[in-house]
Formats: structure tokens, C-alpha cells, sequence
């Protein structure tokens, strides 16, 4: 017998444990080479864990557990031979239809991950307590339920008044490893941090009438849209220049400073809150940022995204305004110093040149570190960033008059 351990990969820097999400494997199944076998949390994100070697899997963790990088988490028999009649894929291998491949899962789900089957450790756990499956709802994959669901089952048994049954429309749900960790870094920033929020507000209509006259042949030229986050972005980047301290952190009794820019971007993704980061934005065109925002993106959605991807930001800016928000306190986040907050755009009355008129108006908001951050540089910084966005053309240099070379175009 020939036996491959299979250890839990390193998923980034800083990370030294992960949480087993699902196994997409049963003990005792055949897997063969690159099948993905699982899928593996860790506090910046979910990663898919593939089979080093075909042959028959022994499960050393359960859903749910917590193991450490590095530690065996599986066996692989590579000696054992496929079942008969099984198709031994090749890599790459083109052979399967689409309507194959949606069969094949879908069966393998109704087999491996019925509703309300316990795992081999759950059911354990379940017989020793007495405790039966019904009014247990499984957090696993396909409402499977886990050790974990035997485990919080056994705790409500033994003790109903700290944590009493569910009534009649309620449910738990468990937190996953990334907004567990999420959580965690969110009440430490308030904790740890001397936190402070400036606000200003910023004429959108300059940068409004650019990307309405120009979007259609910016797109055409860059092969990507004309959004406003680049406009931001170049706006930050600018004034971190003329306030280094806002792009800077604490470590230890120093202050380090940054020579570069790397702006982390809020998106939304289906595992919540994501912040991929922009390398040396301070050195990108208008159409390169956008560029690199929207591939960005597009990982984090479709959940691929990597943890290197999203480490090592030096700010960040969170548009909370893409779900009507029109004021908010952001929380920094951490190592960082300061993070953006934009907002919605609204028609507000303001005076320009002695008179009324009707602008697009956006509510920005700086919190920031104040114990690395002072307020003089605070408000200079978001000051500076309004200048810049009712000035856009200012984006490129201060003389420029050109709004094609601001759009290199």
C-alpha cells in the first residue's frame, strides 16, 4: 500500500490556521488527481482544497474543524484502483459534456450531502447524548449536519437556559471563519485605535460632465468603463503624497511610512465584505486603475480571489454609496491608519458665486488613526481630495487644461 498524507497548504502570509468549510468527499470515496475534496476558510478567504493523487481518501478532520497549516488532513492510498466502471479523468481532459459534469454533481450532492444525515462524528456524538436528528439543522453542505452541529445540539441539551430552543421561524446559522474574523478585527479597531471621523462634501458635476461626454470614446479606446472610483483613487493617491501620515501605521513605538500607494477597494462579494488591493496606484492611469478595480472584482466575486490579493493595502476607500448610503462612520482597517467613505450622489441646493444652484453633491467621510494622524492633517488631506475631484483635470498636474491627456486619450 502506497499512502500520500495530504496537509493543509499555506494560503498567504500570517495565516497559521484554517477551517475545514465542507468536505466534497465522503471517507472511503475514490477521488482522482486535481477533483477538488474540499473547501478551506481562512480569515481572508475561502479556497478550494484539489487531491494531490487519485486513490481511495481517509478523512483525518471533520466539517467544521479548525486545523493548523501543515497539518494532515487526509490520506490518499494511491495504490488502490478506481472502482470498475468508473471513468478515470485525465487532466484537462475535454471529453465530459457540460450536461455530463452537471449530472455527475449533482448526484454526487444527493449522495454524499443529504439533509439532516449527520457526519460519522456528529452521529457519534449524537448516540452517546441520545440525542436525536430532528430539530437539528445542518450548517454543512446540503443542510448535512456536522460536529460542530452535534456539539452546539449537546450544549442546548445539557444547558437550556443559557442558550434556550428555537422557536417556531428561528434558525442558526453558523458564522463562517471569515466573518468570525471579520468580527474580530472590527471590535479590535475600536478598542485599539484612537478613531476619529472628518466629513466634507464634494461637487460631483466637474467629473459628471467628463464621464458623460467622454465615457463612450474612453471606452472605446481602453476597453473598460468610466467609472468614479478611479477618479478617487488618483485623487487619494495624490494627497497621500502631501500627507504621508495618512498613509502610514503604528508599528510598535515607529511610525512606517509608505513610499507607495497600494489602495485596498471595498467590494461586495456572496462571502461578504472584500477589500483587493491596487499596487502602486500612485504610478496608474485613470484606465489602468479601473482596469485592475474590475478584474479584481470580478475574482472576488466569483470567489477566487487570493489572500495575497487582498494583504498588505497601505489605505483603503469603502463606497457605500452604491447602496444609498448618505453618511457613514467607516472603521479603519487595520494595520492602516485611515480609510475613505464615499457616499451617494444627490441634487442639493448650494450657493455657487453668490447664487443658488442645483448640484450633484457626495458627503465624504475620513476616519483616521489620531494617534498617528492630526487633525490639521486630517482635514488637509480630505480638503485636498475635494480639490482634486471639482478640479479633476488637476488629476494629471497642475497646469493641465487638456481633459484628453487626463484621459490619455
Amino acid at each position: 500500500m502506497s499512502v500520500l498524507e495530504m496537509k493543509v497548504p499555506s494560503p498567504g502570509e500570517s495565516i497559521s490556521e484554517v477551517e475545514i468549510a465542507a468536505w466534497l468527499v465522503e471517507d472511503g470515496d475514490y477521488v482522482q488527481k486535481d477533483q477538488t475534496i474540499a473547501e478551506v476558510d481562512s480569515d481572508k478567504a475561502t479556497l478550494e482544497l484539489p487531491a494531490e493523487e487519485s486513490g481511495i481518501i481517509t478523512l483525518k478532520a471533520e466539517d467544521g474543524d479548525t486545523v493548523a497549516v501543515g497539518q494532515v488532513v487526509c490520506l490518499i492510498d494511491t495504490s488502490a484502483k478506481a472502482p470498475e466502471g468508473m471513468e478515470v479523468k485525465k487532466s484537462n481532459s475535454m471529453s465530459a459534456t457540460k450536461e455530463d459534469l452537471q449530472a455527475s454533481i449533482k448526484q454526487e450532492e444527493t449522495n454524499s450531502y443529504a439533509k439532516g444525515t449527520p457526519s460519522p462524528a456528529a452521529k457519534k456524538i449524537l448516540a452517546e447524548k441520545s440525542l436525536k436528528t430532528e430539530g437539528i439543522i445542518g450548517s454543512g453542505k446540503g443542510g448535512r449536519i456536522t460536529k460542530q452541529d452535534a456539539l452546539n445540539a449537546e450544549k442546548r441539551s445539557s444547558n437550556k437556559t443559557q442558550k434556550p430552543e428555537l422557536k417556531e421561524g428561528q434558525r442558526r446559522v453558523k458564522m463562517s471563519l471569515l466573518r468570525r474574523k471579520i468580527a474580530e478585527r472590527l471590535v479590535s479597531v475600536k478598542n485599539e485605535t484612537a478613531m476619529l471621523t472628518t466629513f466634507n462634501e464634494v461637487d460631483m458635476k466637474p467629473i459628471m460632465d467628463i464621464r458623460s461626454k467622454h465615457k463612450e470614446a474612453f471606452k472605446s479606446h481602453h476597453n473598460v468603463g468610466l467609472g468614479f472610483m478611479s477618479f478617487f483613487t488618483k485623487a487619494v493617491t495624490k494627497s497621500l503624497e502631501l500627507f504621508p501620515a495618512v498613509n502610514a501605521q503604528i508599528d510598535g513605538k515607529q511610525m512606517l511610512l509608505h513610499d507607495y500607494a497600494d489602495i485596498g477597494i471595498a467590494v461586495s462579494s456572496p462571502k461578504g465584505l472584500m477589500v483587493p488591493v491596487v499596487r502602486n496606484a500612485e504610478k496608474m492611469s485613470l484606465a489602468q486603475i479601473e482596469s485592475e478595480i474590475k478584474r479584481l472584482a470580478i475574482k472576488a466575486r466569483d470567489g477566487k480571489i487570493t489572500p495575497d490579493e487582498m494583504s498588505g493595502g497601505t489605505f483603503t476607500i469603502t463606497n457605500g454609496g452604491v447602496f444609498g448610503s448618505m453618511l457613514s462612520t467607516p472603521i479603519i482597517n487595520p494595520p492602516q491608519a485611515a480609510i475613505l467613505g464615499m457616499h451617494n450622489i444627490v441634487e442639493r441646493p448650494v450657493a455657487i458665486d453668490g447664487n443658488v444652484e442645483i448640484r450633484p453633491i457626495m458627503y465624504l467621510a475620513l476616519s483616521y488613526d489620531h494617534r498617528i494622524i492630526d487633525g490639521k492633517e486630517s482635514v488637509g488631506f480630505l480638503v485636498n481630495i475635494k480639490s482634486l475631484l471639482e478640479n479633476p483635470l488637476k488629476l494629471v498636474s497642475e497646469d493641465n487644461e487638456d481633459v484628453k491627456k487626463l484621459l490619455e486619450m
